[in-house]
């Protein structure tokens, strides 16, 4: 999510790709059998994370900072500050992928969250401060300036007790995705795997990095360094835990897909096993890339070597969110609201995804 002043036309066009504003991909996925309910788990209350690419991010740090009691961890990759479109889409065009009306102000972003704290329609200073995060930007985004997720940095560093809790990384070569280390025979698929600044059709680079694995490492650092070695590049869904697609109809909200998808390693359906909720970017969902960003962002091969949950929910495309994105503009709220509550507790999305982490946390009903 970048735009670079070399073409007006190229960053619109880029923009209104992300965002959600021309005409969604074919589908590409398809399921085998009918989706079941998500399962209770008894994965761990504590140590649960949520990361996020592009509108993923922007919806990761909006649910981090609504329930930072419920989160260890924040990774955020191509995106720009919290609450950064206030509600108003001209805003997420023109002042939170370029800056054509100038960068947003953080003061202002900031009055916001104190209100928000007030209204306590957010979660507290003290409980935010004790989240640990890792920021990416490629440095040759053209979908999302860089300069955006400075501005994001900026944020975190305020609001965390320590600089020790945040890492900062940037890609100098890298374009506007996630960066991945391919898998050793990856086949061309329809979303043909593209370089280290394009991605393809499904916005994963091929930059032979594992941000999965370093930002995870560093989310999680007492696990990190009980590693036993490099990941495998092999697809992780055949690495040590089972993928499967659940039914979110029960969860469902304006912008949710009907299927959402969960990595379960060997041993987490006996309890215990930390969550990381997974969102996708615009045009990578499974609608539009197939299993590309729920097989081969790493996430899945770190979470089978470390015990770890991984949940893919799923946004859908729609009339009004044709690329699929997550809600970070306030599209999926009521059309009366003056001022969207999609980035505070009530956010119907926000919502829709802490049930999912909910029923993940609960206990397996007993059967007799």
């Amino acid at each position: 999510m970048t735009s670079t002043p070399s073409s007006n036309l190229h960053s619109l066009a880029q923009a209104l790709v992300c965002l959600g504003l021309c005409t969604p991909l074919l589908a590409q996925a398809e399921t085998d059998s009918e989706p079941e309910d998500l399962p209770a788990l008894s994965a761990a209350s504590e140590q649960a994370s949520v990361v996020g690419v592009s509108s993923g991010g922007y919806m990761a740090t909006q649910l981090a900072v609504a329930w930072p009691e419920r989160f260890s961890g924040l990774g955020v990759l191509a995106a720009g500050p919290w609450s950064c479109a206030q509600g108003s889409l001209s805003l997420a065009l023109n002042q939170c992928m370029m800056t054509r009306r100038g960068v947003p102000s953080l003061d202002e972003l900031e009055a916001r969250h104190q209100r928000y704290i007030e209204l306590e329609q957010v979660g507290s200073t003290e409980a935010l401060s004790q989240l640990r995060a890792y920021l990416w930007h490629g440095e040759e985004d053209e979908v999302v300036e860089p300069q955006l997720g400075d501005l994001l940095a900026e944020q975190w560093q305020q609001w965390l007790a320590s600089p020790d809790q945040l890492r900062v990384a940037r890609s100098e070569n890298a374009g506007h995705g996630w960066p991945i280390r391919l898998p050793s025979e990856a086949a061309p698929g329809p979303q043909e795997w593209g370089d280290c600044r394009q991605g393809g059709g499904s916005f994963l680079l091929s930059c032979d990095d594992d941000i999965a694995g370093e930002m995870l490492d560093w989310l999680y650092p007492e696990r990190a360094a009980s590693d036993a070695g490099e990941s495998s590049r092999e697809p992780e869904d055949e690495q040590g835990g089972e993928l499967v697609a659940f039914d979110q109809s029960e969860f469902a909200v304006k912008g949710l897909a009907d299927t959402g998808y969960v990595f379960i390693p060997e041993g987490c359906d006996a309890g215990e096993c930390p969550v990381t909720l997974a969102l996708h970017g615009c045009q990578m969902n499974a609608e539009a890339i197939g299993d590309t960003f729920i097989r081969y962002t790493g996430l899945n091969a770190w979470a089978a070597a470390h015990q770890q949950i991984v949940l893919y929910p799923q946004a859908e495309s729609s009339m009004a969110n044709p690329q699929g994105c997550w809600d970070w503009w306030g599209f999926a709220e009521s059309t009366w609201q003056l001022s969207p509550q999609h980035d505070t507790r009530s956010g119907t999305q926000i919502g829709a995804l802490l049930a999912m982490l909910d029923r993940l946390q609960a206990a397996p009903e007993q059967t007799d």
